[in-house]
């Protein structure tokens, strides 16, 4: 069967090309093309366009950009045609795989959808514009089933990808390759997008200059221009460690980390973190009339309860920061009971292979 996946960010990227091999396993015939990034081609993936080139994030960001993400969905739909897949799989991604998934089902394509957007987070109403274009829905966080069963929409939860990676590093202990630096060592995870490294790399600059007996470590990416991390890079208690993210929390005492995924990998790795995130004015200003939910980072949504502190926007100082950070590394206490929070957590996910259930799934929907 030919399969068609679009993906538009890092971390779709990554869980997309992990499905792509479950795929591959219980559909031996199957081809696959998309939009997507370097994980989706080293796992098979004939690429369309580089998920590098729409990667926009916030509200102002998206309309500023409007008519370049046009650009991509018309180039999307085209090449939908021209490849004629069996079955459309969207990843995340959400205002762009809407339109996609529309386009599909309107011209008699089949559309799964793996790794819903936060519907749940802001405006919930939108699963209802989303419901009538996909077929099958497959979901990585608990909590997201009972959201859609109130849209009368019965969606497939299949564990979570992130919990399955970092198990898989954990098991795998020749994956472990200890990082040359001092101890205790604090882990620094900027996020993987532009607009995110530049407002937030000079906070995280602020805190290390405040810090200067500590060790600190950059989860830094090859995307960019490595101009990016200068701030960092350039103090004496800094070293960035490229691309090797899962090694560097694993020999990690505590972490600062934006927003995002990589909140819910610190936690699995069990360091002890802070969680900040500065947006756009104009984007920070429209989330706050729209999101619905308590708390920004997946651990806090996953546990239901503040586990780890979160500082949005003029609360990320470095003042407030720093005294978050000397807690995490002098209170043993405290440490402990973000870390019991933490196992909380595990046990929750711990529901098997996310990728290899949702493969097996998708594949036995189609063959019926």
């Amino acid at each position: 069967m030919r399969y068609y996946l679009v993906a538009g960010e890092r971390s779709g990227d990554l869980h997309a090309s992990n499905l792509v091999k479950e795929l591959k396993k219980a559909d031996p015939s199957s081809e696959f093309r998309g939009f997507g990034g370097e994980y989706m081609q080293q796992a098979g993936v004939e690429l369309a366009v580089h998920y590098g080139a729409m990667a926009f994030m916030g509200l102002a960001e998206v309309i500023t950009n409007a008519n370049k993400i046009k650009k991509y969905i018309r180039l999307c739909r085209e090449d939908i045609v021209a490849y004629k897949p069996d079955v459309i799989v969207l990843i995340d991604y959400g205002g762009f795989n809407l339109q996609i998934a529309r386009f599909a089902k309107k011209n008699g394509f089949k559309v799964f959808y793996y790794i819903l957007p936060k519907y749940w987070a802001w405006y919930p109403k939108r699963a209802l514009w989303l419901k009538p274009y996909v077929d099958r829905l497959f979901i990585i966080l608990p909590f997201e089933k009972e959201f859609f069963k109130q849209f009368d929409w019965e969606a497939e939860y299949v564990g979570n990808p992130v919990f399955d990676a970092v198990k898989t590093h954990l098991d795998g202990g020749k994956n472990y390759k200890p990082l040359e630096v001092e101890s205790p060592l604090i882990a620094l995870l900027p996020g993987s997008r532009k607009q995110e490294l530049k407002r937030i790399i000079p906070l995280m600059a602020a805190i290390a200059k405040r810090f200067p007996t500590y060790q600190f470590a950059v989860a830094a990416v090859d995307d960019f221009d490595r101009s990016m991390y200068d701030e960092l890079e350039k103090l004496q208690n800094v070293q960035l460690v490229f691309e090797d993210t899962y090694n560097l929390l694993q020999q990690s005492h505590a972490a600062i980390v934006t927003s995002g995924t990589a909140t819910l990998e610190t936690a699995l790795f069990k360091v002890p973190q802070i969680v900040v995130y500065k947006a756009n004015l104009i984007s920070y200003w429209l989330a706050k009339r729209l999101v619905q939910v308590k708390f920004i980072s997946l651990v806090n949504l996953i546990a239901r309860r503040e586990v780890i502190k979160e500082m949005i926007q003029s609360e990320a100082s470095p003042g407030n920061v720093s005294i978050e950070l000397t807690r995490l590394l002098k209170d043993d206490t405290y440490r402990s009971k973000i870390i019991s929070g933490y196992e909380e957590i595990i046990k929750i996910l711990d529901t098997g292979s996310a990728s290899e259930n949702t493969a097996k799934l998708m594949v036995g929907y189609l063959k019926k």
